[in-house]
């Protein structure tokens, strides 16, 4: 029996789900390892394990910090782990044992949010690359979530094919009724997540605004916590007088089914994505999905989406404007989200992992 720590601190985040997937299937697929699984104390009772060989403890290592790097290496020696499965890349670059380290995209090297101070971001983003190329370097296995992220972390740091293998993540359709979240317009296209620059939420306003000549009661409706990224977003669209674009801020799982469930359509204009999970649950939904062409997303949906170029308002508006008015389209969509989500898998990206987990132990 092997004692694996995973470390889980981003388990309340966006990236979030992919944890608390991991977890949740892995306690089924391994009845005989024992598990230690690191939390932020005030995330100590988001996951409660139901297999007894799971143990939750709670840590407090913010991500590129001195604390990181000195006291998490010093915490895992204590704890003495067979194999940590570091679920992000940020982690104590001296630590020896044995890891494997989960890529989910390099955003940090690529993009810059206007929301965050210029100088602190430039200062984690090299930080970041020297911690990134040594993770590469040092660590046992790399998972990457998508063909193109493992492409991108070979071409920004050299590593044997071998070293690395791509698990793809899956999707969750909630079983739970839906509850009616009141938005202000009869019709709308909707947007769900970080609004981060790199999501291009300005560009799909700009695009929405053009389909307002045609189509003027449509609504935009953005989903996610009205952070400052999205405040910037909701600046710029009131400077310029933008018309029917509505800011939930948090919804509940119900309100967003119901969300989901009842737009027109679901709008992904990312610029960049290591695998575009919220497109995949609006499938799930019967939603028809209109996404941008860039890095991951043709992989992840195939022929399951309506595509665009991002970088071009008028590609968004025409797309959209293409399936709002194409009834044989959206139907075709709806039929290919269905098929598409099938190829997906939670508890199979746990099988996977469980079984990068015994190769790294039995040194193969």
């Amino acid at each position: 029996m092997a004692h694996i720590a995973i470390d889980a601190r981003i388990i309340n985040s966006t990236t979030g789900r992919y944890v608390e997937r991991l977890l949740t299937y892995l306690q089924e697929v391994d009845l005989t390892n024992e598990y230690s699984v690191l939390v932020p104390t005030k995330d100590a009772d988001y996951w409660k394990p139901a297999n007894p060989n799971f143990t939750v403890r709670t840590i407090n290592y913010d991500n590129y910090s001195f604390g990181e790097q000195l006291g998490f290496k010093r915490f895992l020696e204590k704890l003495s782990p067979d194999l940590v499965h570091f679920c992000m890349p940020q982690q104590p670059v001296l630590y020896k044992g044995k890891s494997v380290t989960t890529f989910h995209d390099l955003s940090l090297m690529n993009t810059y949010n206007s929301d965050k101070n210029w100088l602190v971001y430039h200062a984690k983003q090299q930080v970041g690359k020297f911690v990134f190329k040594k993770v590469l370097k040092d660590a046992n296995h790399i998972i990457a979530v998508s063909e193109y992220t493992k492409s991108d972390v070979r071409e920004f740091f050299p590593i044997d094919e071998k070293k690395i293998s791509v698990i793809y993540e899956s999707s969750d359709v909630s079983n739970i009724k839906p509850k009616r979240y009141s938005v202000p317009y009869k019709k709308y296209i909707l947007y769900v997540g970080q609004q981060s620059d790199y999501k291009n939420i300005k560009r799909l306003g700009d695009a929405h605004q053009i389909l307002l000549q045609k189509h003027p009661d449509l609504g935009l409706v953005l989903v996610g916590k009205k952070n400052a990224a999205a405040k910037i977003n909701e600046a710029y669209f009131t400077d310029r007088s933008y018309k029917n674009i509505h800011f939930t801020d948090f919804v509940e799982d119900n309100q967003l089914s119901w969300l989901y469930t009842n737009a027109e359509a679901y709008v992904f204009p990312s610029l960049m994505e290591g695998f575009g999970l919220p497109g995949l649950e609006a499938m799930g939904y019967g939603t028809p999905v209109i996404s941008s062409n860039a890095t991951c997303l043709p992989e992840i949906y195939g022929k399951a989406a309506h595509y665009f170029n991002p970088y071009d308002t008028s590609s968004i508006a025409s797309a959209i404007e293409k399936v709002l008015s194409d009834e044989d389209l959206r139907n075709q969509l709806t039929k290919a989200g269905y098929k598409q989500i099938k190829k997906y898998s939670w508890k199979k990206m746990a099988q996977q992992t469980h079984a990068i987990y015994a190769k790294v132990l039995n040194n193969k």
